[in-house]
């Protein structure tokens, strides 16, 4: 009997419940806050489909990383503190499950891949057949810049403002891939706030485009897009690696990546290989991406004011950005003589095709018969660039 009685006080000492209370009861507070908040996300995700194919993954692995005593996932191994390097052979030899899912996000892998996909999916016809479109996705960065800005002046260090702009560039995989790099510690909350403000793109901006376009000009029919041929659509993506990438190196992953994709989609000689990156790769990696995401995100790390003002200020990224397409939209609306419609511009922002579809419901709304998905596709898709080729510009100055 008393072989059996150390057995279930081991077990008993070994559970999460008395983990959870091993630090205080502080502690156990924060711990009882992160799986609530967990459930919200699950919530989020599930019932209300906000970007559930990442959320509900990020949301489960904050759960699983918060769960007292589980083992898979040790923040100590990756933030050694300020210019440490990682020991990857300790996250090797000694990292739990989640530890080992997280290299990818910590080597560029996941993100890189992603945006493989993401090419592979996207048409960039609507953009060559319209280059002025190009003009609109880059206004849209402006909510990247005016959000570091904002950080800057609250305290944030150069870095971590940098990971904390790119918020503003409306897109998931760029702003885990550049706040890996330069502000780890920072992970989860950019990751939850870039999705989250994602989903709610059709909330946050047609009230924007009420405010500042009139009902006459959301009115204006654009003409038909001219058609684009083959060779075009192979020679860009080849051009725009050479050129951008020349002039800044370190966007090379993800633009690289992403005008590969987008080749194996056009070429015409590799279908195999651009169904498996749109399809099962892009699966794949969309699941160890959210787990290992929300994995960073730890009761030290996430339980703090620090984490309030990246929320708020992902918003106000978010909110400039369409701000700054909707008034380069008016601009060339008055240049054009009523050519463009000033609304596609808030689509400047690289959420495809989310941010597409929601300029022409707008549109429609104000005139019925008129159609401008596939004239929004084009900064949409400038704005895919766009925000890549910023989050190069700040990792070459911040990393």
């Amino acid at each position: 009997m008393e072989f059996i009685g150390r057995i279930f006080s081991n077990l008993a000492a070994q559970t999460g419940f008395v983990n959870m209370f091993a630090d205080g009861p502080v502690a156990a507070l924060k711990t009882i806050i992160m799986i609530g908040i967990s459930c919200l996300l699950l919530y989020m995700g599930i019932a209300k489909k906000y970007e559930p194919l990442l959320l509900v993954g990020i949301a489960f692995g904050m759960l699983l990383t918060n769960l007292p005593g589980s083992g898979i996932y040790h923040a100590e191994l990756w933030y050694a503190g300020a210019g440490a390097n990682i020991d990857f052979g300790a996250v090797l030899h000694e990292g739990g499950f989640l530890d080992i899912l997280y290299l990818g996000v910590k080597l560029g892998l996941y993100p890189s891949i992603i945006f493989m996909g993401v090419g592979a999916m996207t048409d960039f016809g609507p953009m060559m057949a319209n280059p002025k479109s190009m003009i609109l996705g880059a206004a849209a960065q402006f909510g990247v810049y005016a959000a570091l800005l904002m950080a800057i002046a609250l305290g944030f260090s150069g870095p971590e403002a940098a990971s904390i702009g790119i918020i503003g560039g409306a897109d998931g995989p760029t702003a885990i891939w550049l706040t890996s790099q330069l502000a780890p510690d920072l992970l989860g909350p950019i990751a939850v706030a870039a999705y989250s403000y994602m989903a709610l793109i059709p909330l946050i901006q047609p009230p924007f485009m009420k405010l500042l376009v009139s009902k006459e000009r959301r009115s204006i029919k654009m003409e038909q897009l001219r058609p684009v041929s083959q060779t075009e659509k192979i020679v860009f993506p080849i051009m725009v690696t050479i050129v951008c990438c020349l002039i800044l190196p370190s966007v090379a992953a993800l633009l690289g990546c992403l005008m590969l994709g987008n080749l194996w989609a056009n070429c015409g000689v590799c279908d195999r290989l651009s169904d498996t990156v749109q399809n099962a790769l892009m699966n794949i990696i969309t699941i160890f991406l959210g787990i290992s995401v929300g994995a960073t995100a730890t009761a030290e790390q996430f339980l703090s004011v620090r984490t309030l003002m990246i929320i708020v200020l992902g918003l106000l990224a978010f909110c400039f950005a369409t701000c700054g397409g909707l008034l380069v939209g008016q601009i060339m609306c008055t240049l054009t003589h009523g050519k463009i419609n000033p609304i596609i511009g808030s689509a400047g922002v690289s959420a495809v095709p989310m941010a597409a579809r929601v300029a022409q419901v707008q549109g429609q709304k104000d005139n019925p018969s008129n159609f401008l998905l596939m004239h929004a596709m084009g900064p949409n898709v400038s704005g895919v660039i766009g925000s890549a080729v910023a989050a190069g510009f700040l990792l070459a100055v911040f990393g």
